[in-house]
Order: structure tokens, then C-alpha cells, then sequence
């Protein structure tokens, strides 16, 4: 009984050390990509921008810049802004009324950006992509080429699917922005994806709804926890969910890329993360050599 409760507490003392060393790792990543959501952005109350956190953010981005990294950040919200902006009825809207929500509510968002950037002397870009931007093989190229040029230049890209030509019930679309955010994690090379959700991280059950649910601090093999993840985002702006980052999670570390799940409510979350705090999921890389982005994203 007792070498087997020394047994324990070894195992327990290598797996604390483990995490230990790979969150320390996170401090020397040079590429970061990092994607927020529409139910992030906003207030739930009211739909209007939550201008505080986004501000709050794109100083971390710039934090972040300052420290020599690569940013890019994947920004949800188009639609959202859109639809606030034309104060439309959402049961109303069908998909052209939607896309030109999406024209609307992304040219309003990125004057935004630009305007916050700008005050901590930043330069932004827009990228909007669709599937066929990355499954065929010239665009994604192009793609690539762009956004390392940008990268170069010590621009920070905000990216976002094009909602005006591609949304759900339309063929060309990626889905949601936790997979075009691990997509754009692979196509650029980036070495850490940061997914900022309305929920602390991954849990073996809903915490919302069962009190008794554990957190999972890192995961290093993603099927062993798929069983534990949820299609429902539990906002009526957002259009994620669990089911939704583990997929994700699947292109980013077979792409060579760690990604975090963490909580939006405080981005400064960010920074805490890239000083290998413990702060979120952590899904280490494993990086697959026989990985290619288009196979898997026609097979999604």
C-alpha cells in the first residue's frame, strides 16, 4: 500500500513538472495567432461593442508586438455589428440579408481596429479568406505570401471569413473562426494559437450545468477528450462551441502549433499565458510531417 501511494505521488509530481515545462515553453514563441469571438466583443445586453475589452486587447496585441512576436488576430463580429447597426430582426434575416449584414458590420469593425491600433502606433491589415482560399492550391499561396509580407512589414493582420460571399448555408464557407484561426495558424507558421472563449478552458462536462465537472489543464492527446466536448456555444451571438476548438486544436498541433483555450473575460489572459502562467488548455504540438492543410480541410 505504500509503495503504491509513493507510486502515486511520483506520477502526480512528473505530470505537475510536465505541465510545468511545457507552459514554460510558451514564453519563447515567436508567431502567435490569436482569435476572439462575436459573443467576446459584445454586450449581451445590449449587441453594441464591448469598446473596453477591445481596446484592452489591442493593447495586449501590441504588448506583444513591442516584444518582438508576429501577432495576427482572428476577429469575429461582422455579422453581429451588422445587425446592430440596421437594427434587424435576426429570425428575418436570410442568407443575402445576412451577408450584407456582414459588408456592413466588418467595414464599421475594422475602422475600429485601425483606430485603436493606431494609437499604439500599429499598422493593421485586412485579410478576409473562404475555403477555396486555402483547398486551392494557388490561393493559398497567394495567401501565404501575403500575409508574410505583412508579417515583414511588422503589420498585424485582422482576419475574418468573408461573410459577404460565404456563410453557413453557402458551400465555400470554413464554419466558424476557431477553425479559420487554426487554419491561418497553419498557413503562416505560427507556434501558438490563442482561443479566447467565454469559458475558462476545457472541462470533463459542461461546468455550467454540472458543478462537479473538472478542469483539464493540458491535453495532449485530443481523443481521449473529444467525449467531453459540446456543439452549443451558450450565447446567442456566438457560433462555436467545445466541439468546434477541438477541431481546431486537431489542424493546429498536427500543424506544429500549441494552442490554448482561455477565458475573454479578462484578455490580459493573454499576456499571463504567454509568460507561461497556467492559465487555460493548453494543446501541445505534435507535429505531423505528413500533414496537408487542404486533404484535411476537405475531409472536415
Amino acid at each position: 500500500m505504500k509503495k503504491e501511494k509513493e507510486t502515486e505521488k511520483t506520477a502526480l509530481r512528473d505530470g505537475a513538472d510536465r505541465i510545468r515545462e511545457l507552459r514554460a515553453g510558451l514564453k519563447d514563441k515567436k508567431r502567435i495567432v490569436v482569435k476572439i469571438g462575436s459573443s467576446s466583443l459584445h454586450h449581451m445586453q445590449t449587441g453594441e461593442l464591448n469598446l473596453t475589452k477591445m481596446e484592452r486587447l489591442v493593447r495586449e496585441l501590441c504588448e506583444l508586438k513591442n516584444q518582438g512576436r508576429d501577432v495576427i488576430l482572428v476577429s469575429s463580429g461582422a455579422i453581429a455589428v451588422g445587425r446592430k447597426t440596421m437594427n434587424t430582426d435576426p429570425s428575418e434575416e436570410n442568407t443575402p440579408v445576412k451577408q450584407a449584414l456582414a459588408a456592413i458590420g466588418q467595414a464599421r469593425l475594422m475602422m475600429i481596429y485601425q483606430r485603436m491600433f493606431s494609437e499604439y502606433n500599429h499598422v493593421t491589415a485586412q485579410i478576409l479568406m473562404t475555403k477555396h482560399t486555402i483547398v486551392d492550391e494557388i490561393n493559398r499561396r497567394n495567401a501565404h505570401n501575403t500575409f508574410t509580407e505583412l508579417l515583414k512589414m511588422g503589420v498585424i493582420p485582422v482576419v475574418n471569413e468573408n461573410d459577404t460571399v460565404a456563410i453557413h448555408e453557402v458551400e465555400d464557407t470554413i464554419g466558424d473562426n476557431d477553425f479559420l484561426s487554426a487554419i491561418v495558424a497553419c498557413l503562416v507558421g505560427a507556434d501558438a494559437l490563442i482561443l479566447l472563449s467565454d469559458i475558462d478552458g476545457l472541462y470533463t462536462d459542461d461546468p455550467r450545468t454540472n458543478k462537479n465537472a473538472g478542469f483539464i489543464d493540458v491535453v495532449e492527446d485530443i481523443g481521449s477528450v473529444s467525449g467531453f466536448a459540446k456543439k452549443s456555444t451558450g450565447s446567442r451571438i456566438g457560433t462555436g462551441g467545445m466541439s468546434a476548438k477541438l477541431h481546431a486544436a486537431t489542424l493546429a498541433v498536427n500543424a506544429g502549433c500549441d494552442m490554448i483555450i482561455a477565458n475573454a473575460k479578462d484578455v490580459s489572459v493573454i499576456h499571463k499565458i504567454m509568460e507561461g502562467r497556467n492559465y487555460g488548455t493548453l494543446f501541445p504540438a505534435k507535429k505531423d510531417e505528413g500533414f496537408d492543410i487542404s486533404d484535411y480541410i476537405n475531409k472536415a
